[in-house]
């Protein structure tokens, strides 16, 4: 048998209307299931609600600020050992670097130097290239496909700007 909504609405405490009360009524006439549920919403309902021993909620807090307390003791401890774990790794990967610094900095500076003029030397050759890519492409590529393809461009430009629009003006708090 199908106790679909008659279960909800006896759960649930809101008013029902007339109709979904004949309905529940004939449903109850006919359920066992559901009828057992119903008394055992009324008995619930008429337990006399226990008054807690005195002293209760000041026990009850007293116990919540110390395992407040003992929570933060614990991520402190937690956060000293991640913090000197951390230092120690990176002490132990860097120390060897460091002192090799300090023993011969010419040259490591030398060794850096050289390696950002290495640096600086291929991205200006880079760039040479791309200058040579972007005066051949256009004779390559026909009007019609540079039509196509800023159009492409333009229109992820419109996407990512209607993206950025709608994230930056989200509403906030509760929906009504």
């Amino acid at each position: 048998m199908n106790h679909q909504p008659f279960e909800t609405w006896l759960l649930d405490d809101k008013v029902l209307t007339p109709t979904e009360k004949r309905e529940l009524d004939s449903h109850l006439r006919e359920c066992k299931t559901c009828t057992a549920l119903a008394e055992t919403g009324l008995v619930l309902r008429s337990a006399r609600v226990a008054a807690p021993k005195p002293g209760f909620a000041m026990r009850f807090q007293h116990k919540l600020a110390a395992q407040k307390l003992a929570e933060r003791r614990q991520k402190l401890w937690g956060l000293i050992v991640l913090v000197v774990s951390a230092i120690s790794l990176i002490g132990l990967f860097v120390g060897p670097y460091v002192f090799a610094v300090a023993s011969a900095p010419v040259e490591w500076l030398t060794a850096a130097l050289g390696f950002f003029l290495f640096l600086f030397s291929s991205i200006q050759a880079f760039g040479e290239v791309l200058s040579v890519f972007a005066r051949m492409l256009p004779n390559f590529i026909p009007p019609y496909a540079w039509m196509v393809i800023l159009s492409g461009l333009a229109g992820a430009g419109l996407l990512w700007i209607v993206s950025i629009w709608r994230f930056a003006h989200r509403p906030q708090g509760v929906p009504a």
